[in-house]
C-alpha cells in the first residue's frame, strides 16, 4: 500500500515527488512510455528560472529526478495501462501487476502529434519542435516553417514571426480550422506565407543531424516542391494521456482532466498536474509549480486522515 503514487516523471510528476518525498509519503513514480515528458525530446531549455546559461532537457529532468529519489521517492518503468478509482484505495495495472494507493497524482502529460515520418522523428530536437515559445528563439533570422490549420498553428505562426526571418505555414486544405480572429491575425502579418493544399513528405537534414529543408507536395496537382528551412514546428495538437481514467475522472471534449479547483480532480484523492489538464501554457515552470500544487494537497488530505 503507497500513500500516493505519481504517473508521470516530467516536470510536473517530478516536482510532486520532490515535495511529497520532503512530507516523508515515499512517492512512488511511474515513469510513463515517454519518461521525462516534452522536455526529454527538448535541446535546450533557456527559459526555466535558476539557469542563466540555459540547461538540456534531458538534463533539467534528470537532476528533478535525483533530487526527489533524495528525499525517498522510487521510480518504476512502465505505464499506467488500466485504473479502478471507483474507491480507496486506488487500484493501477502496471505492466502484469497491480499497485494500490491511498492518494495519486496524475501527471501523465499530453503528447504532441506528429506527422510520424520516419525523418521527422529523427530529427526531433535537431530542428523538428513542437513548441514555438520553447525553441523559436533558436532560429533568429531563420527560415521557419510551421505545419497545421488551427488556432495553435496561427499562434505558433504569429509567435515565430518575432524571431524568424520569414515563417512558412503549411496546410493540408484550403480551409482553416482556426478560430476567426486568429486567422485574420496571421493573415495579416506580412511575415507568415501561406502554402495551401499541402502536405510534407519529408523533413531534410539527416546527413548533417539537422534541419535543412523540407519537400513537399501539392495535394491537388501532385506536385513535389523543395522549401530550405532552419526549423520546422509541427503544430496539429496535443493528446492528453488520459486514456485509462476514461469513464471515470472528468474529461473535457479532447481528454484533459477537468480541474475541480486547485489540483482537485472529481475523484476524492485523485489530483492533476501539468499538462494533462493544462492545454493553455504547457511550460516546464507550470508544469513544475502544478506538481508542488498537487503534492501540498495531497500531503494535507493524507494528513487529516491521520496517514
Amino acid at each position: 500500500m503507497h500513500n500516493v503514487v505519481i504517473i508521470g516523471s516530467g516536470c510536473a510528476g517530478n516536482t510532486a515527488a520532490v515535495y511529497t518525498g520532503r512530507a516523508g509519503l515515499k512517492p512512488l513514480v511511474i515513469k510513463g512510455w515517454e519518461a521525462g515528458g516534452q522536455l526529454s525530446i527538448t535541446s535546450e531549455v533557456e527559459n526555466f528560472p535558476g539557469f542563466p546559461q540555459g540547461i538540456l532537457g534531458p538534463e533539467l529532468v534528470e537532476n528533478m529526478k535525483q533530487q526527489a529519489e533524495r528525499f525517498g521517492a522510487e521510480y518504476m518503468d512502465g505505464a499506467v495501462s488500466e485504473a479502478d478509482l471507483s474507491k480507496r484505495p486506488f487500484r493501477l495495472r502496471v505492466e502484469d501487476q497491480w499497485i494500490e494507493t491511498r492518494t495519486l497524482i496524475i501527471a501523465s502529460g499530453a503528447s504532441a502529434r506528429w506527422l510520424n515520418l520516419p525523418s521527422e522523428q529523427k530529427l526531433i530536437g535537431h530542428g523538428v519542435s513542437s513548441c514555438a515559445t520553447c525553441d523559436g528563439f533558436f532560429y533568429r533570422d531563420k527560415q521557419i516553417m510551421v505545419i497545421g490549420g488551427g488556432d495553435t498553428a496561427m499562434e505558433e505562426a504569429n509567435f515565430l514571426t518575432r524571431f524568424g526571418r520569414n515563417v512558412m505555414l503549411v496546410h493540408r486544405r484550403d480551409t482553416f480550422r482556426a478560430s476567426k480572429i486568429m486567422l485574420e491575425r496571421a493573415q495579416a502579418n506580412p511575415k507568415i506565407e501561406f502554402i495551401m493544399n499541402t502536405g510534407v513528405e519529408e523533413v531534410l537534414g539527416l546527413e548533417q543531424n539537422s534541419v535543412t529543408g523540407v519537400r513537399l507536395k501539392n495535394l491537388v496537382t501532385g506536385e513535389e516542391t523543395t522549401r530550405a528551412v532552419d526549423g520546422l514546428f509541427v503544430a496539429i495538437g496535443h493528446i492528453p494521456n488520459t486514456k485509462p481514467f476514461v469513464g471515470q475522472l472528468d474529461l473535457d471534449a479532447d481528454g484533459y482532466i477537468v480541474s475541480h479547483g486547485g489540483a482537485r480532480t472529481n475523484i476524492h484523492g485523485v489530483f492533476h498536474a501539468g499538462d494533462v489538464q493544462d492545454r493553455v501554457y504547457r511550460q516546464a515552470i507550470t508544469a513544475a509549480g502544478a506538481g508542488c500544487m498537487a503534492a501540498i494537497e495531497t500531503e494535507r488530505l493524507l494528513e487529516a486522515e491521520g496517514h
